[in-house]
């Protein structure tokens, strides 16, 4: 049997590409006088035709930009890729601010004893996108407080 065609019987035999079939050049004749699949199988058997292993594509580089990227680095100008709203969405960054300030908006119902109706009136100030952080909220809710403490 010719090598081209025992490389393409073994290829079959091992379910790959001809291109991982290895034989042992020492044994050139066996293969030569091989007629059949079986005979392959023998070889094959005597570990006279082997399997390469796979080659495989290693992920240690990846890992490592990864791991720098987690540490703050890699970030530069010339790094950064797509618009300021790309990264980062306005969107997202309004559902960031709102939670927070309606975090902050039922901590001072806890601590301060806002009344329901002051509680709700800040809660639409917030949505209505008027009060932009917690600081202004608490000088607001202060502000408010002084003034009900006046009266």
């Amino acid at each position: 049997m010719k090598m081209k065609t025992a490389k393409r019987v073994a290829a079959d035999h091992f379910k790959s590409g001809i291109s991982r079939v290895w034989i042992d050049t020492n044994s050139i004749e066996d293969i030569l006088d091989a007629a059949s699949r079986s005979d392959i199988r023998t070889l094959i058997d005597r570990k006279v035709i082997q399997l390469k292993q796979k080659k495989g594509n290693s992920n240690s580089r990846l890992k490592k930009r990864i791991q720098q990227l987690g540490k703050e680095r890699r970030r530069g100008e010339g790094s950064i890729r797509g618009t300021k709203y790309a990264r980062f969405p306005r969107k997202d960054r309004w559902v960031k601010t709102i939670r927070a300030l309606r975090d902050e908006l039922r901590k001072l119902k806890v601590e301060k004893n806002l009344d329901s109706k002051t509680y709700r009136k800040f809660y639409r100030e917030i949505k209505g996108g008027s009060i932009k952080s917690r600081a202004q909220l608490r000088s607001h809710v202060n502000s408010k407080m002084e003034k009900v403490g006046n009266q």
